[in-house]
């Protein structure tokens, strides 16, 4: 099949990749539902996927990974610049002559035997200001069935695009699945995405951690707007008005529950309702009324299945009944899926992640519980499912942001919830943002792991240069949101938690607003503004005493622990780090002294 389309760059390209890839055939996408269920059936023939019982979880497939392939493979993916200096100091870096030159090697022949499929795709409501537009050549029918979720797709793209329009140009191809010759590779100068020998979604959905951060990070400091690591979430007042935030947390920090809180029954007399914009991403523009505006630029959830329940995200799990891809959870003898943490009991025998049988309570050589669903399980589904996603989800002018949050999770040293003096300061809060490392993670237990922004591993250029562009930003936006830090996660000297967390962080947000609406007054302290006790609403938590006192103390003596940290860390970013970050750790220093 020829798709429609005009734009001769477009077809050339194709053709070129087509020639070194060597497919049996080329085949344009055009997003139709007929197109979906030809290309399920074809999948469920070759064993590509497995459906599900279609009466219980109508709409729903399974799928699984090769085992060595099961998550981002950060140490092979790579920036592609000309000049090493752009993409230092955090990314891995290759020229753009050896980049191209050593995947051409790994995609020569890749396809032979399969189809190249041409998927068009927006990431970002099309026709908004805000979108880009991309094509992704994969030869994977898991790839086009999840780009059909996670971004807009088909023809509509090829007709926006025109004769001559921009896009990304992205080529993906499982190859052999060789973990050797696994490369994923940025061409920010080019506006190129290149991913060979994967099939996990985080490497191979080009359109979402790829084009929507690394390479869309790059063209937001060039066009003038940015593109995060964030959550976008309305939350409505009483009176029918919505106010909304993003928010950036590292992984393990509870993202995508609060992208989708449900307030608390202490807060529901007060009529509060959660929506949510979106639950990974947003890229963000200043508006003509001054206000930094925001849009999701995904039209789907890529969500990591174990943990997710009833109690942690029920609406995320109503979500998933439907029309959802699995990826390597536990597949139930009755082809139905469970994962740890889920709400159902676990299944007395089923099949784990890697197709091998599995019951409770097995343990492995060393005496470890073997879990059902890989770690890194994953569930795709359309963002509209969501029973609480927001009417504005696709609104090509996106949301105005009230607030930045950024949070990690730290035992001791910070408190529940700090106001930054101003943007400056704030940017200085977000790029110090650190979590501690849990026992689920590779490394020493507690040890402090730096995450500006939560964006160490998708910034597409020179996380300086970044730092830079987000000091510039400020300038120009004449009413900036207001930069806040939280901890969902400080525990007590026997190591309890002692914040709920979950819906119970509605009450955080409360403040939040109230403080952007001048409706109370902060205690001013040397790391930032914090609330009085009293302006928390507290009501059903039964705290024991003494608690919320503890929540928002702060130890001078650990943070200036922690300044010799954030220095230690300003130090491995060479000489691109702004001066302005250097002079918030001097003033934060004084401050504490």
């Amino acid at each position: 099949m020829a798709g429609s389309t005009e734009h001769a760059t477009m077809r050339a390209w194709v053709g070129e990749m087509a020639e070194m890839c060597g497919p049996d055939a080329v085949y344009w996408c055009d997003g139709s539902i007929q197109e979906a269920e030809k290309l399920t059936a074809e999948a469920l023939a070759s064993g590509e996927l497995i459906q599900l019982d279609q009466k219980i979880l109508p709409g729903c497939v399974y799928h699984r990974t090769a085992l060595n392939d099961v998550a981002r493979t950060e140490n092979l993916t790579f920036i592609c610049t000309d000049r090493k200096e752009d993409a230092a100091p955090i990314n891995n870096w290759k020229s753009r002559q050896d980049g191209y030159a050593e995947a051409r090697e790994f995609f020569k022949g890749s396809m032979k035997g399969r189809t190249m499929y041409v998927v068009p795709f927006s990431m970002g409501p099309v026709g908004s200001p805000f979108a880009k537009y991309g094509i992704e050549l994969t030869d994977s029918i898991y790839v086009v069935l999840n780009m059909r979720i996670m971004a807009h797709m088909g023809q509509k793209i090829l007709d926006i695009l025109g004769k001559d329009g921009d896009f990304t140009k992205c080529l993906h191809s499982k190859a052999q699945l060789d973990i050797d010759k696994r490369r994923i590779l940025h061409f920010p100068e080019d506006n190129a995405i290149w991913s060979v020998n994967s099939g996990y979604g985080g490497n191979v959905l080009l359109g979402k951690k790829c084009l929507a951060l690394r390479i869309a990070s790059w063209l937001g400091r060039k066009e003038g707007w940015m593109a995060e690591h964030m959550l976008i979430l309305g939350i409505e007042y009483p009176d029918g008005r919505t106010e909304y935030v993003a928010a950036a947390f590292p992984s393990a920090c509870g993202k995508t529950n609060l992208a989708m809180l449900v307030p608390p029954e202490g807060m529901k007399s007060k009529g509060y309702k959660v929506w949510t914009v979106g639950d990974d991403i947003a890229w963000l523009r200043i508006g003509k009324d001054g206000r930094l505006w925001a849009v999701n630029p995904e039209a789907g959830c890529f969500g990591v299945a174990p943990g997710t329940g009833l109690k942690t995200n029920p609406n995320m799990m109503k979500a998933v009944r439907q029309n959802t891809i699995f990826t390597n959870v536990c597949l139930k003898d009755d082809k139905t899926v469970w994962w740890e943490g889920h709400d159902d009991p676990a299944p007395t025998s089923a099949l784990d992640w890697t197709g091998k049988p599995w019951r409770p309570g097995m343990k492995d050589e060393n005496g470890k519980p073997v879990p059902s669903a890989n770690p890194n399980s994953r569930f795709t589904v359309p963002i509209k499912q969501v029973p609480c996603v927001s009417s504005e989800v696709d609104n090509p002018d996106g949301v105005p942001i009230s607030a930045f949050i950024f949070g990690g999770r730290r035992a001791r040293l910070a408190p529940l919830v700090y106001e930054s003096f101003n943007w400056q300061h704030g940017t200085y809060v977000a790029a110090t943002m650190a979590s501690e490392r849990t026992a689920a993670q590779y490394g020493k237990q507690g040890e402090v792991r730096r995450d500006p922004m939560a964006m160490s591993p998708f910034v597409g250029y020179n996380m300086g240069d970044y730092f830079r562009h987000w000091l510039e930003m400020g300038k120009k936006i004449p009413n900036p949101p207001a930069i806040y830090h939280v901890n969902w996660f400080r525990q007590d000297e026997n190591g309890k938690f002692m914040w709920p967390g979950f819906g119970d962080n509605l009450r955080v947000l409360e403040w939040i607003l109230n403080r952007r609406a001048g409706k109370v007054s902060p205690a001013k302290t040397p790391i930032g503004n914090m609330p009085k006790a009293e302006d928390l609403d507290l009501s059903g938590l039964n705290l024991a005493a003494g608690v919320i006192d503890k929540l928002l103390a702060i130890d001078k003596q650990e943070w200036l622990a922690e300044c010799d940290g954030v220095e230690n860390y300003f130090k491995t970013l060479g000489d691109r780090l702004p001066a302005e970050l250097l002079q918030e750790l001097a003033s934060l220093r004084e401050r504490l002294k």
